[in-house]
């Protein structure tokens, strides 16, 4: 739900959503709020009411267009809103087994709070920072759910590793050459044992969740091997510093 379609159709026509779409796993339509305005020039917005800088998106135009995409299979309609509910990973999880849902993009000032409260089911936000409408957020919804469709990803296992997918953030990657500037791959991804690279790479994630974003081992239960690597990564990098 946007005034600006042409930007989700373009950017949908790039990786992991246009391949999502050939496929037939992902159908994105775009519906123009101008196109169910009512008055002769097709205006979608107004002052806000108090005074006050900026306009408001009208509630007619935007709930007839709410209306004829609920017609098309309904599901929930969801407002790119900072003030929202901040997107993670479980809830993209969530959504990507819905069937439809309806993403509704601001502009201006916002939307006519009348319209959020009659016709918004939940509304989410992609950080603590304002742009200038909803379709960026509403582009990393796509992109996020594109992921999880199966067929979509050409190795299914890469959406199961990715950041957050376990409530922890991904360890680091390697390709050629082998030693570039001085800095070599680490040695226990070019020996052959998976056992050993799982392993490290286990470490490698939780020691990074916990430098980065310790945040998130709050709500993460670490079985007894993961708490020992844990342990682990924390003593070798009190020892390196200590050096």
């Amino acid at each position: 739900m946007t005034l600006f379609p042409e930007m989700i159709r373009d950017c949908c026509r790039y990786g992991i959503p246009r391949i999502a779409v050939e496929k037939g796993l992902l159908k994105v339509v775009a519906w123009n709020p101008r196109e169910y305005a009512t008055n002769r020039h097709r205006s979608v917005d107004d002052r806000p009411y108090g005074g006050g800088p900026g306009m408001v998106m009208q509630v007619q135009p935007v709930a007839d267009a709410i209306k004829s995409a609920r017609r098309m299979g309904g599901g929930p309609v969801l407002y790119m809103s900072p003030q929202g509910r901040r997107l993670d990973q479980a809830a993209v999880r969530r959504f990507a087994q819905m069937p439809h849902m309806v993403l509704l993009a601001g502009r201006y000032e916002g939307i006519d709070e009348r319209l959020i409260e009659q016709e918004v089911d939940e509304e989410w936000s992609i950080g603590d920072y304002v742009l200038s409408g909803g379709e960026p957020a509403a582009l990393v919804w796509i992109d996020a759910l594109a992921r999880l469709l199966p067929g979509a990803l050409g190795d299914e296992e890469s959406a199961l590793r990715d950041s957050f997918m376990d409530g922890l953030l991904d360890y680091p990657h390697y390709t050629r050459p082998e030693s570039i500037d001085g800095k070599s791959v680490p040695g226990v991804l070019l020996g052959g044992n998976h056992a050993d690279i799982e392993r490290w790479r286990m470490k490698e994630s939780l020691g990074r969740t916990w430098q980065r974003r310790p945040d998130l081992l709050e709500h993460v239960t670490l079985n007894n091997e993961q708490q020992a690597l844990l342990a682990e990564f924390i003593r070798e990098r009190q020892l390196a510093e200590s050096e």
